[in-house]
């Protein structure tokens, strides 16, 4: 049986990372077998071109360069391992996907045309089975990810987490847009309350989207 592909989406400072964890141990525990995975990057190749995108050195020559970087990460990302992981039966969770290129190569100006053509060409028919859009007002998540550079030492913000207020909020109304228009695979988590608050939301949309399969009753996180 093929196994399922379940993407986390959201703005800067939204919580995915951990919440990807929770979800991890939870499927788990729950005898799943799943993986867990980033963009961009997740694959060699994509992880070379996450260091480009990330550190603003593509920056210079536009959102629409940008979106074919993106786009040629997703698609080794693609080929190399969510495609033979969900062969194999296994759960593939992923910090961002498609949808995420959508709202920031899209509120950056690149068309829907050449955004869509892009992605067609790099998801190959792998589309999600649920998205988890983790939403949280951009003051809450920009401050998050403040604190966060502080107390873990790094370098600080990368190049989407600089952009200005106004950009963040607009990716926020393009996210929220989005899933209004697919209801189906989107389900949106409030993000602004505490940890454990998230994870169970995240956990009910689970077993929500897929009544077919028997969960644990566990929700803490580990």
């Amino acid at each position: 049986m093929r196994g399922k592909f379940i993407t986390f989406e959201g703005g800067e400072g939204a919580g995915k990372s951990t919440q990807i964890r929770a979800l991890l141990d939870f499927l788990k525990n729950s005898g799943i077998s799943a993986i867990v995975t980033r963009e961009p990057g997740g694959s060699k190749g994509a992880e070379v071109l996450r260091e480009v995108l990330l550190s603003g050195a593509a920056q210079k020559y536009g959102p629409a360069v940008e979106a074919m970087l993106f786009a040629a990460a997703r698609q080794d990302h693609v080929d190399s391992l969510i495609a033979p992981a969900l062969a194999e039966g296994k759960w593939v969770l992923c910090d961002r996907f498609a949808d995420s290129s959508r709202v920031y190569q899209g509120e950056a100006g690149v068309s829907k045309g050449l955004i869509d053509n892009l992605q067609d060409l790099a998801v190959n028919g792998h589309i999600p089975d649920l998205t988890l859009l983790i939403d949280v007002p951009p003051e809450i998540g920009l401050a998050r990810v403040g604190s966060r550079s502080v107390f873990n030492g790094d370098e600080g913000p990368d190049r989407f987490e600089k952009d200005t207020l106004e950009t963040h909020r607009k990716r926020r109304e393009l996210f929220l847009e989005m899933a209004k228009n697919e209801p189906w695979r989107f389900k949106v988590i409030d993000g602004s309350q505490d940890q454990s608050g998230v994870t169970e939301q995240i956990f009910a949309a689970v077993r929500e989207q897929f009544p077919e399969f028997e969960f644990s009753k566990q929700q803490e996180l580990s």
